[in-house]
């Protein structure tokens, strides 16, 4: 329907054509469409222009801001230098931190070969299924020589190839710690099925000190200690130790050497008490202040100053681009609220929820919630280059910094949307989301079901299925696809009954998600992409605000009426029109001072 119009030549004359605004006003309410570019003279026609301008400029893009106000783009101009810094800082931390953790995995692999009586290359790969069982001992002189074969290689540490070095100043050997955790009780009567038992543990640690030149026998060693092994009470045992070292494969021509301490554990884990106590070799790297060459020209402190000013530029285009992204929806906000009461007092109806929900913008919400991240990230890795932290943070930060560069780029897709091409991927993302929700939650009811029954079935005779993370993980691998045939070969014969249920639960779960679930899925979003293509074609459905708003006329968007028309005017059109208190003090609290409403 039209909105109601009346030409210069009818507001003269008769009486009933000189309406008084409050009678236009009550004729106005019942009104239920509205046409885009009127020309009225009634000072509700001009309250109405000057609203509909209001809004018109608010969901412009920022080249059609520059045009009809000649508002710079700061939020656009400081996402393109944003998204700039962020990649090449990521660039620049990802390089180190993969030299970093490549560094730490290969002195852990070297450490396993100085320390670990029984180590062998073949551990070094993961591969799946593993070319070999866990590394583990089953007697108690293998524990004994265990910890015999790691004394002699810390103690012999000049025979390694890599540039080790003990914990401490003079470079002398400092002991050792080897720390015992028992139940408080634990003594099993077999013969008879009793047991005595405390689930309390005790913790009990010795050093291994030993003269010069002498090898370790920690059986009697431990023994002469006090310290009496109780195999059946035994939950844990460590061998602790530190080395130190300096990592010269980083060193360039603006990077210096890095200097680590590296808290050595050998671990026996004896938890499950069945007989087999696996041996593990943890190395925990901790970066040291090098004391530095002087012969070394760079002094160590230009690649230092060079992160520190990207770090600080980051965090500050980062804070800029919070500030004004805080900014436009508060002032949204704002917006919103004085076109609710517009639609109430001059329609004499409330807006639409949908309408509502056009002033919330969600890629200024992404936007911050990456800024936050980008800045934790960098205020991390500046202290991690600095040295400033005691533990090693080199994950957190690559966390914080990973996902806000991931949502960074996703944000580029909100400037792609002003383009009618690009803009099809997400408006038919945002059409198919209410549907894809409801459909991922009927298809995880079965998939849970699935996961449930296999994990408790075939657990125990399917090595994918041991554990309800890695069932879901083969589930999820056979629905793309992934090792099918391994995964019917793998499960174990030693039940014909359950190795039968497995290829009917096998069959049943392949069947269902590749040909029906997943097929549905892709007709769920192509449903939503041919709706929003018949959208293009006959035009989109729209809300009471969006018809209010109409399109702006295209001569009118550079003619420089936007230009000419200031928040303060339509305040003093408001509150000449509508005289009441009520809708002044709600103003009052929503505009404030006229140029509050100007939303950028």
């Amino acid at each position: 329907m039209e909105r109601m119009q009346s030409s210069p030549d009818e507001n003269t004359g008769t009486e009933e054509e000189n309406e008084t605004p409050e009678r236009n006003l009550d004729n106005r309410r019942n009104v239920q469409g509205y046409s885009s570019c009127p020309t009225t003279s009634s000072n509700l026609n001009q309250m109405e222009e000057k609203m509909r301008r209001k809004l018109q400029f608010f969901f412009m893009n920022p080249i059609e801001k520059w045009q009809a106000k000649r508002k710079f783009p700061y939020k656009f101009v400081v996402q393109v230098i944003k998204i700039i810094l962020v990649t090449f800082q990521l660039c620049l931390f990802a390089h180190n931190r993969y030299n970093h953790v490549n560094y730490t995995w290969d002195n852990r692999i070297t450490f396993s070969h100085l320390f670990l009586l029984g180590w062998d290359s073949t551990r070094e790969i993961n591969a799946y299924p593993p070319g070999a069982g866990p590394l583990a001992v089953y007697k108690i002189d293998e524990f004994y020589n265990t910890l015999d074969y790691a004394y002699a290689g810390y103690a012999n540490l000049s025979n390694a190839i890599g540039p080790y070095s003990y914990n401490d100043d003079n470079n002398n050997m400092p002991d050792p710690v080897f720390c015992l955790y028992n139940y408080k009780q634990g003594i099993i009567h077999g013969f008879n099925e009793s047991y005595e038992f405390n689930s309390e543990i005790n913790e009990t640690c010795i050093n291994f000190t030993i003269p010069d030149g002498q090898l370790l026998k920690s059986k009697h060693y431990i023994k002469d200690a006090g310290m009496e092994i109780n195999f059946a009470a035994l939950v844990r045992a460590k061998l602790m130790f530190s080395l130190k070292t300096i990592n010269f494969r980083a060193a360039g021509p603006i990077t210096p050497p890095e200097c680590v301490r590296f808290d050595v554990e050998i671990i026996f884990d004896n938890e499950d008490h069945d007989g087999q106590m696996s041996l593990v070799l943890e190395a925990e790297p901790y970066k040291l202040v090098c004391n530095g060459d002087k012969n070394y020209i760079t002094d160590n402190k230009i690649d230092q100053i060079l992160r520190s000013i990207l770090n600080i530029l980051v965090i500050l285009i980062c804070s800029a681009s919070l500030m004004l992204c805080s900014r436009a929806i508060y002032r949204a906000q704002l917006l919103k609220e004085l076109t609710v009461q517009f639609f109430r007092r001059a329609y004499n109806k409330e807006l639409s929820w949908d309408g509502r929900l056009e002033f919330l913008n969600i890629w200024y919400i992404m936007i911050i919630v990456n800024d936050l991240l980008i800045i934790m990230g960098s205020a991390i890795k500046e202290q991690i280059e600095r040295n400033q932290f005691t533990n090693d943070q080199w994950n957190v930060c690559s966390l914080f910094l990973g996902l806000g560069n991931l949502l960074v780029w996703f944000g580029v897709l909100r400037y792609l949307g002003f383009f009618k091409t690009y803009n099809v991927v997400i408006l038919t993302l945002k059409k198919a989301a209410p549907k894809i929700f409801r459909f991922s939650f009927c298809a995880l009811l079965l998939y849970a079901g699935f996961m449930f029954c296999g994990w408790l079935i075939l657990g125990p005779y399917h090595m994918k299925f041991r554990s309800l993370a890695t069932t879901s993980e083969c589930l999820f691998s056979l629905i793309n696809g992934d090792d099918m045939f391994a995964t019917f070969s793998i499960m174990s014969k030693k039940s014909p009954m359950l190795w039968w249920f497995s290829r009917v639960y096998l069959y049943s779960f392949i069947s269902l998600y590749i040909y029906v679930v997943l097929s549905l899925f892709i007709s769920v979003i192509m449903d939503a992409y041919d709706t929003i293509k018949q959208y293009y074609s006959e035009g989109f459905p729209k809300s009471d605000l969006q018809t209010f708003i109409g399109e702006p006329c295209i001569e009118e968007v550079s003619s420089g009426l936007y230009r000419t028309q200031s928040s303060s005017s339509l305040n003093a059109m408001m509150n000449s029109l509508f005289c009441c208190n009520f809708y002044r003090s709600a103003y009052s609290k929503i505009g404030g001072g006229g140029s509050n409403l100007n939303i950028l």
